[in-house]
């Protein structure tokens, strides 16, 4: 899935000649050199509290009011900690920086399988939420019909179970970036990885890997995983967040005509959708942003010809190579910890929950009780309905049995 930072030591017989005839015993490292190991662990040490923290907190929203939105976010949260744990540490963390091998043939295969699972699973569970917000706004008359909790839930676990299934072709995987892990001073890899020529004092003069061209399963592979991961979920997202775009520019649009004034800019505050139609938008910008880099680089090292590892050519387009892909990388798994931040900056409500969250963290106090409980809605608690005419319209209260599904009650 990335260029690996793991490093053979060289035994006398496995240096490489440098420059100026030194013997150069060590191979370059990453071009970041420890940056990678303090990016992912900061990542890792803020991202998971912060995951867990979400989780914790839309578990009080949900306690206080069943909201399919809520349980798409939860979802999204859990999947973003997966990612953390199997892609960052295990993946990143453990393999490269602190084991510096692999780990063992079937528990990297397996590895590598959940490791897919769970980088779909975080892309593929803000699509049904885009579909929900999509309904909510366009058709919110048929929306308590077509989304409610139980549903949510079965559309969440058809997303867990589809994308572990579809993960599963991933065991063969193909290795984008054979050789830009350990390219000497004078562009020639290190370690005793491949064949080469000896001259007579056993030195090594070439242990280049022989590429090996890519099969048309290995491209089907590649494609299929940018399409499904970026390309796909992209479209969904630009679709649908446009007819929600266009379809409030014109409720707003309306509202002002009706008002004698008009606004150019969309504000999506005081709307019954706003909080979590700016959240929907905010995490879409961002993972479509962070994605792109990862992605484009993976199809142009598909197509692109293995880096130069000669001795009489130039090494830094591996090494410039090796760069991108570590930013790319970097910048892909930002996404699975900015969501916290997006929500406490969107969302006021989120914000006030997660600070009584932490100030009762550290006394272990339970919860507040829930608000909602026991609430009963009416056609006089509608903004929108004066209590003086409330007893002339009809409308229908959607709640909820034991089991999440709609009961619609008449009043």
């Amino acid at each position: 899935m990335e260029p690996s930072h793991i490093f053979t030591a060289l035994s006398p017989n496995q240096s490489a000649e440098g420059e100026g005839g030194e013997w150069s015993v060590a191979p370059q490292a990453c071009p970041l050199r420890p940056l990678p190991v303090i990016y992912y662990s900061t990542l890792l040490c803020l991202g998971l509290p912060a995951n867990l923290l979400t989780v914790l907190v839309l578990s009080q929203l949900m306690s206080r009011r069943q909201k399919s939105s809520y349980i798409y976010l939860l979802a999204l949260a859990a999947a973003d900690i997966l990612v953390l744990v199997l892609v960052v540490f295990v993946d990143f963390l453990l393999e490269d920086f602190l084991l510096r091998s692999p780990l063992p043939g079937p528990l990297q295969s397996t590895v590598q399988v959940l490791e897919f699972w769970a980088l779909h699973t975080s892309v593929w569970v803000a699509v049904p939420l885009t579909v929900d917000r999509y309904v909510a706004v366009c058709h919110p008359l048929r929306y308590p019909s077509i989304s409610y909790p139980a549903r949510t839930r079965r559309v969440i676990a058809a997303v867990y179970v589809g994308c572990l299934l579809t993960a599963t072709p991933y065991l063969w995987w193909p290795d984008l970036w054979l050789g830009l892990s350990a390219v000497g001073r004078r562009g020639r890899p290190l370690g005793g990885v491949g064949g080469g020529d000896r001259n007579a004092t056993g030195v090594v003069l070439d242990v280049t890997p022989t590429p090996t061209p890519r099969t048309v399963g290995q491209h089907a592979l590649v494609w299929t995983h940018c399409l499904t991961v970026y390309a796909a979920p992209c479209s969904v997202f630009f679709a649908l967040n446009t007819a929600i775009v266009r379809r409030l520019r014109s409720r707003m649009r309306s509202h002002s005509n009706g008002h004698g004034h008009g606004h150019g800019r969309l504000r999506l505050r005081g709307l019954a959708t706003g909080r979590t139609t700016a959240i929907l938008l905010a995490v879409t910008s961002m993972f479509a942003i962070l994605w792109a880099p990862r992605t484009a680089l993976l199809l142009y090292r598909l197509y692109a010809p293995p880096p130069r590892q000669h001795q009489d050519q130039d090494p830094h387009a591996a090494r410039l190579l090796h760069l991108l892909a570590d930013v790319a990388n970097m910048l892909a798994l930002l996404n699975t910890g900015v969501n916290f931040f997006l929500y406490c900056f969107i969302s006021k409500r989120f914000r006030a929950v997660a600070a009584s969250a932490l100030r009762a963290l550290p006394r272990c106090r339970p919860p507040p009780p829930p608000f909602y409980a026991g609430h009963a809605m009416s056609a006089s608690s509608s903004p929108w309905i004066s209590p003086a005419n409330s007893q002339r319209v009809r409308m229908f209260v959607y709640q909820y049995d034991k089991h999440g599904r709609p009961v619609c009650i008449s009043s």
